[in-house]
């Protein structure tokens, strides 16, 4: 099944005068949602009570969770002393996860150094490391999701992805598509360059994995190094469009998760993905008929 989501909660939902996160699921299942991502990026906060409260609100109203760990994760640290901070990083968040019931963890790769190759495989090295130490500690359950990265100087094109992913069957990548946008200034204007993507990642990681990815979206303004500012689907001076994507979603027959990160009404605009996928949908159908 495909699902649909914000990352956290939209502006909406507080000037309605919802207070707690406990209430989200329910609130999200009456638009016809059925996902949510839980941010610990800037440090994993989430009290493991409450985080068990959520998890049984979810499961109730069937809203598939995953989490966003710290932003402070760089895999690419050269000193021995900021790589051994990942493992905290890494394991806190997965604690807090499993409270939820998350299933996936997203994170960012971190920077790059002057050569991106030996960034990639400092990454990779360490990844291996973490990957044994979530095992260890009972986490291997909870899919690890390595993001692509929205500015030039951060480790995380879509090769580099893949790459990654390659390390484990398990690691699933999250395709964040206005990164990639900003990331090739502009470079994702037809369902061609969409396909050309998906394509990629079929031929890297298999279509098992290729079928069930997470992804990232939002509509991105950028500059000449990369990633800006998100923004909402109304904003149409920017891209990439989503519409494309959403038709070779159900084309492909594929099953990802799709959270939605527009600014302040990423809930809404989660719905109004939603609505293009059925609508592609039932064009196709219609096509057939």
């Amino acid at each position: 099944m495909i699902r649909f989501g914000p990352s956290g909660n939209s502006d909406i939902f507080y000037e309605q005068g919802y207070k707690s996160t406990v209430q989200m699921p329910k609130w999200l299942s009456e638009m016809g949602l059925n996902a949510f991502e839980y941010s610990f990026g800037r440090g994993v906060r989430l009290k493991q009570d409450l985080g068990r409260r959520i998890g049984l609100e979810a499961d109730r109203y069937d809203i598939r969770l995953s989490v966003h760990m710290p932003y402070f994760i760089n895999l690419t640290a050269d000193e021995e002393e900021k790589r051994q901070k990942n493992f905290g990083y890494f394991l806190d968040s997965l604690r807090a996860a499993k409270a939820l019931g998350a299933t996936r963890a997203v994170f960012h790769p971190g920077s790059t150094g002057e050569n991106r190759r030996d960034s990639l495989v400092n990454a990779q090295s360490l990844l291996m490391r973490i990957i044994a130490a979530v095992d260890e500690a009972g986490y291997g359950d909870i899919a690890l999701c390595p993001e692509t990265m929205g500015k030039l100087n951060q480790l995380g094109s879509l090769e580099e992805i893949i790459e990654l992913c390659s390390l484990d069957d398990r690691l699933i990548p999250t395709i964040d598509f206005g990164h990639l946008h900003s990331r090739s200034l502009g470079g994702i204007k037809t369902k061609q360059d969409y396909a050309a993507i998906l394509d990629a990642l079929e031929n890297g990681i298999g279509k098992e994995r290729a079928d069930k990815i997470h992804v990232h979206y939002s509509r991105i303004e950028f500059t000449k190094g990369g990633e800006k500012r998100h923004h909402r689907i109304v904003d149409e001076q920017y891209g990439p469009e989503f519409e494309p994507l959403a038709q070779l979603f159900f084309e492909r027959d594929m099953e990802p998760t799709v959270i939605c990160e527009s600014r302040g009404t990423m809930a809404e605009d989660a719905k109004t993905m939603l609505e293009m996928y059925l609508a592609a949908k039932t064009g196709q159908k219609n096509l057939v008929e």
